[in-house]
C-alpha cells in the first residue's frame, strides 16, 4: 500500500492508496457497495458486495468495527445454509470462502479490495469512537477486526456483541438516535420497554429481537422482554386499532413479528430441559402469548401446550410430556371429573418504567392486567377445589369399598353355614338355623347402610350430615 504524501497544514486528509484505488476515509456507521471496500465481479460478473463500519477507531486510524455483506446472487444460491449474510470478521469471510468455493484463492480475493476502511479526521478527533491505545497491526496479522477489547455499554458481559461477533455476526442494524444515544443502553442486550437485560438462557425464550429489514442491508434490531411486551399492548393478541394477533409490535419501528414461530422453538427447547419448574414457567409464557389468537396454527400450538402443562401437573416422565400420541388421553384424564384444564398462568407485578402514548389516557385499571388477575384467581379456585374433591373422592371411595369388602366376607359365611345347615352336620340343628337367620338379618343391615353411603354419588355437600358422620367419620359443623 503507498501513502501519498499530504500537507498538514492545509488541513486535508491523507488518502492511502491500495492496488491502484484512492480509499476515502468514511463517516461512522457509513455503507456502501462494491470498491475500494467491498469485491466486485466475484465470483461471478455483476456480483457486487456491500460493506459497512461501525463507530470505534484504532489508533492506527481503521475501523475496528468492519462488515461485508454478500451479494444477492449468493445469498440465494444454495452456497450457504446462513441465515444472516453478514461478516465482521476477515477469519469469518475466509472460512465462508474456503467453504463455499474450495477451490478460490483466498489471497487474490483479499487483493481485490482493501479490508481496512480509514476514519474521517472528525471520527479521530472524538473521544467516544478511538480507543486509548491500540497498536498498529500489520495487514498479514490481522484476521479478526473485532479482536480488540470490546465492552457493552450497559456492562453486561453476556451481552450477544461480545459472545457472537466472530462466528454470526448479525445483519447491519438502522441507526437509532433515541434509545441508543443513552449511555448505558445496549441495543444486543437491552430491553427496549425497561432497558433492562435480556438473558440468553433457554433459548432466549423471554425476548423477541425485531428483525425487520429497514433496507437490503440493515434491520431494526431492538429487543423486548415478552412480559414487558404483553403488559404494554404490545404482544399476543390485542384487539382495537393495533390489532395484534399472536404478534409483536415494535415501538421502535412499528413493525410486527409473528409470535408462533417463537412459541414453537421455545417449545422445541423446552424437550431438552429437566427442571419442570423451568419447563412450566416456559409453557405458561407460550400460553400468554398464544391465547385469544385467531390463527389456526397458534391455537393447535396452544392446545399442545396444555396437554403438556396437564401431563406436567399430573407428574408425567419428562419423556412423555412431549408424546402427542397420548394427548387425547391426557386431556381427558386431567379433565375427566373437572371440565377445563387449570392452567397456572404467572405474571409478574413489579411497575417497570415504560413510558408510552398510551399512559396519557390510561385509568386505574387495565383490561388485560385484570383479566390476568381474575384468570389466576379462578384458576387457584379451581385447583383448590380439585383438591378438595379428590380428597373427598379418595375418603368415599375407601370407605365404600371397605363396606363392600365387609358384605361379601358375610356372604361367604352365610352360603357355609347354610350348606352346613342342609348337610346336618352340627348336633343341634336350631341353633344352626338361627345363625344362619342372624346372619341374614346382619346382612340385610348392612346392605342398608351401603345404600345410605351411596347417597355420596350426589356429592358431599347434598348428602345428609348424618350418613356423613356416622359412616365417613365426617362431622359438618353448623
Amino acid at each position: 500500500m503507498k501513502i501519498d504524501i499530504y500537507d498538514e497544514s492545509d488541513g486535508s486528509t491523507p488518502r492511502p492508496k491500495e492496488n491502484g484505488c484512492s480509499l476515502k476515509p468514511v463517516s461512522p456507521d457509513e455503507s456502501g457497495e462494491g470498491l475500494p471496500y467491498a469485491p466486485v465481479n466475484w465470483p461471478n460478473p455483476g456480483d457486487t458486495w456491500r460493506w459497512k463500519v461501525g463507530k470505534r477507531v484504532s489508533g492506527a486510524g481503521h475501523y475496528l468495527d468492519r462488515y461485508l455483506y454478500l451479494p444477492k446472487s449468493l445469498r440465494n444460491s444454495g452456497l450457504t445454509t446462513r441465515k444472516k449474510y453478514g461478516f465482521a470478521s476477515k477469519l469469518a469471510v475466509e472460512r465462508y470462502i474456503q467453504t463455499a468455493f474450495p477451490g478460490a484463492n483466498i489471497n487474490e480475493f483479499f487483493a481485490s479490495f482493501s479490508w481496512r476502511i480509514p476514519a474521517q479526521k472528525s471520527s479521530l478527533a472524538n473521544g467516544t469512537a478511538r480507543l486509548k491505545h491500540v497498536p498498529c497491526i500489520p495487514p498479514s496479522e490481522e484476521s479478526d477486526s473485532q479482536s480488540d477489547t470490546v465492552c457493552c455499554k450497559a456492562g453486561n458481559k453476556m451481552c450477544n456483541s461480545l459472545l457472537e461477533q466472530s462466528e454470526n455476526p448479525p445483519l447491519a442494524v438502522m441507526e437509532c438516535d433515541i434509545c441508543c444515544t443513552e449511555p448505558k443502553f445496549c441495543r444486543d442486550c437491552c430491553c427496549i420497554l425497561c432497558c433492562k437485560t435480556i438473558n440468553s438462557s433457554y433459548g432466549g425464550y423471554d425476548y423477541i429481537r425485531c428483525e425487520a429489514m429497514m433496507d437490503e442491508s440493515c434491520i431494526c434490531g431492538h429487543a423486548a422482554h415478552i412480559d414487558c411486551a404483553l403488559r404494554c399492548y404490545m404482544a399476543g393478541t390485542v384487539g382495537g386499532s393495533i390489532g395484534l394477533d399472536s404478534e409483536y409490535y415494535c415501538r421502535r419501528c412499528d413493525a410486527r413479528t409473528d409470535l408462533v414461530s417463537h412459541v414453537t422453538r421455545i417449545l422445541h427447547s423446552c424437550e431438552s430441559l429437566d427442571s419442570r419448574d423451568d419447563i412450566e414457567k416456559i409453557l405458561n409464557l407460550g400460553v400468554c402469548i398464544l391465547r385469544g389468537s385467531q390463527k389456526t396454527s397458534a391455537n393447535e400450538l396452544l392446545k399442545r401446550i396444555e396437554v403438556a402443562i396437564a401431563k406436567l401437573k399430573c407428574g408425567t416422565c419428562l419423556e412423555d410430556i412431549w408424546k402427542e400420541e397420548d394427548n387425547i388421553s391426557a386431556i381427558s384424564m386431567d379433565v375427566s371429573h373437572h371440565g377445563n384444564t387449570a392452567l397456572e398462568v404467572t405474571t409478574c407485578q413489579e411497575p417497570i418504567g415504560v413510558r408510552t402514548s398510551s399512559e396519557v389516557m390510561s385509568t386505574s385499571f387495565h383490561y388485560r392486567t385484570e383479566s390476568q388477575k381474575l384468570e389466576v384467581e379462578i384458576d387457584q379456585v379451581l385447583q383448590a377445589l380439585r383438591k378438595s374433591q379428590e380428597s373427598e373422592f379418595r375418603m368415599a371411595e375407601d370407605s365404600l369399598h371397605a363396606q363392600k369388602n365387609y358384605l361379601c366376607n358375610l356372604y361367604q359365611q352365610l352360603e357355609k353355614e347354610k350348606s352346613d345347615l342342609v348337610r346336618c352336620t352340627s348336633p343341634d340343628p336350631d341353633a344352626l338355623l338361627s345363625t344362619v337367620l342372624s346372619r341374614v338379618k346382619q346382612i340385610k343391615g348392612e346392605v342398608k347402610k351401603l345404600k345410605d353411603m351411596e347417597e355420596v354419588a350426589n356429592g358431599f355437600g347434598k348428602t345428609s350430615r348424618a350418613i356423613l358422620k356416622e359412616h365417613f367419620s365426617l362431622e359438618i359443623e353448623e
